[in-house]
């Protein structure tokens, strides 16, 4: 099996499952039991009070329920407000990640080649990993404080156990950020790695490659100079010695007249 047939499966499975991560994080908004608590003094009297981000519910041992929505959002604490903006925020990114990723994936063929392919997919799996982020931060805080509230021996009010909603969304959360995290590091990788092969470090050309020095200059004026030396020595040898034939054939062609 190669390489890239292992990453296409890869990307599958990790798609399946930041989707079903997003669809938990997305069930989380309709969700009214985020907190609960049970009050009651005999059975027929026992009433359940659950609440999300949105309303207020109470439902009776009859199993009617009535539910009444948050009346002002300006009268509402910091951190609700702050939950609700990451949740929807997480929603978002989430989905366009999807979109990035269908498009970047290796078995769809929408996206260009396989650098821009890699590139789409990286920026989809960091928008699953953002969003599960902000999502996490949401829903532990939520968490969090009910905790608190729960154990804390001066809180007066009524007090809330965590509800299904908040469990709901930290298995979504997890699912988003473990799918982006596998999508950033093996996309990220293949795009940084193919553009690196891309453009090579730049080569200078030989003529640019040493620069001579004072030094090199004086020890190529002395080389010449001792190679001018020894042509010189070498051409008088070469002289005189046609000299010495020029007069040996002289002498030689008189004394046959003679």
């Amino acid at each position: 099996m190669s390489y890239r047939t292992v990453v296409m499966y890869m990307e599958i499975g990790c798609f399946v499952v930041c989707v079903s991560g997003w669809i938990l994080v997305c069930s989380t908004m309709p969700t009214e039991i985020w907190t609960w608590s049970e009050v009651g003094s005999i059975v027929l009297t026992t009433s359940n009070y659950f609440s999300n981000l949105w309303k207020d519910c109470i439902s009776d041992s009859t199993g009617v329920s009535d539910c009444k929505g948050i009346p002002s959002m300006l009268a509402l604490n910091w951190d609700i407000h702050m939950c609700r903006a990451l949740i929807i925020i997480s929603i978002i990114l989430a989905f366009f990640g999807s979109v990035l990723v269908l498009v970047g994936m290796k078995c769809t063929k929408i996206g260009g080649s396989e650098i821009v392919n890699a590139r789409v997919t990286f920026a989809g799996g960091m928008n699953y990993l953002i969003g599960g982020t902000c999502s996490m931060i949401a829903f532990s805080y939520y968490g969090n404080k009910i905790r608190a509230e729960f154990q804390d021996p001066n809180f007066k009010p009524q007090k809330f156990e965590i509800g299904v909603g908040v469990f709901i969304g930290w298995g979504g959360s997890t699912l988003l950020v473990v799918g982006g995290l596998i999508y950033s590091i093996f996309a990220g990788w293949e795009g940084c790695h193919s553009s690196s092969k891309r453009y090579p470090d730049y080569q200078f050309p030989d003529a640019y490659t040493v620069v001579p020095t004072n030094k090199s200059i004086v020890s190529v004026a002395r080389t010449g100079t001792s190679g001018s030396r020894k042509s010189g020595t070498t051409s008088g040898s070469r002289d005189s010695s046609v000299s010495g034939i020029t007069t040996t054939t002289k002498t030689t062609a008189t004394n046959a007249y003679v």
